[in-house]
């Protein structure tokens, strides 16, 4: 079966089929290629609903994870969106590939160099690539419209949440190795609104607001 066969099996028994309704969510994942994402021995496996080893003590989500978050930050073309921890740039690519201008942080040099190569090579100039610690967020490209944490933290990180615009959404998992939450927060004149969208497990956020670093 050719990849683009694969993806377009991911996107009908993965993603529809459990409740992904974004009609550009779902071209967006049908659209970028997961197996750019992860090492070659592992490109038989890209289209599996499953996370990926992808060095460094790292993993590339589950392609249904990456469809939930991206659909829960409910983007509009042209946005600005924070993400902090890029692995290997795949849920960069995907936001990107929905007409969104994304700043995606990774605090492991390797893997933002690596990031940053391969999305020179596959095209997407609407990604940029800062090698630093997430938790600071990005403020002189900021404010944003979205932000995305793509790996658990114990406990909010302020800053990033205090880069978001006016009614600017942030999603990321919250909680321990045993037990995580994915949570969506707004930024309104009130304060910030919490939205609770299940259980997830990802691996840890690197730092002063992950469990590990």
């Amino acid at each position: 079966m050719s990849m683009e066969s694969e993806r377009e099996r991911m996107v009908s028994e993965q993603l529809a089929a459990r409740g992904i309704e974004d009609p550009r969510v779902l071209e967006a994942m049908r659209a970028v290629p997961r197996h750019e994402f992860v090492a070659p021995d592992l490109r038989d496996q890209a289209y599996e609903d499953t996370p990926l080893p992808i060095g460094h003590g790292q993993t590339i989500s589950q392609p249904f994870m990456v469809a939930l978050m991206t659909e829960a930050l409910q983007l509009r073309p042209g946005e600005r969106v924070l993400e902090i921890g890029t692995g290997s740039g795949y849920q960069a690519a995907v936001l990107a590939h929905m007409r969104a201008e994304v700043y995606t942080i990774e605090r492991l040099e390797g893997l933002a160099r690596e990031a940053e190569e391969r999305m020179l090579r596959l095209g997407y100039r609407n990604v940029h690539v800062c090698c630093a610690d997430g938790n600071d967020g990005w403020a002189d490209a900021g404010p944003f419209d979205a932000a995305l944490l793509a790996a658990a933290a114990r406990e909010i990180p302020r800053q990033p949440l205090h880069q978001l615009r006016m009614l600017g959404r942030m999603v990321l998992p919250i909680g321990t190795d045993d037990a995580q939450e994915l949570v969506r927060l707004w930024r309104t004149e009130e304060g910030f609104r919490e939205d609770y969208l299940g259980g997830c497990r990802f691996v840890p956020l690197i730092g002063r607001h992950g469990w590990q670093g």
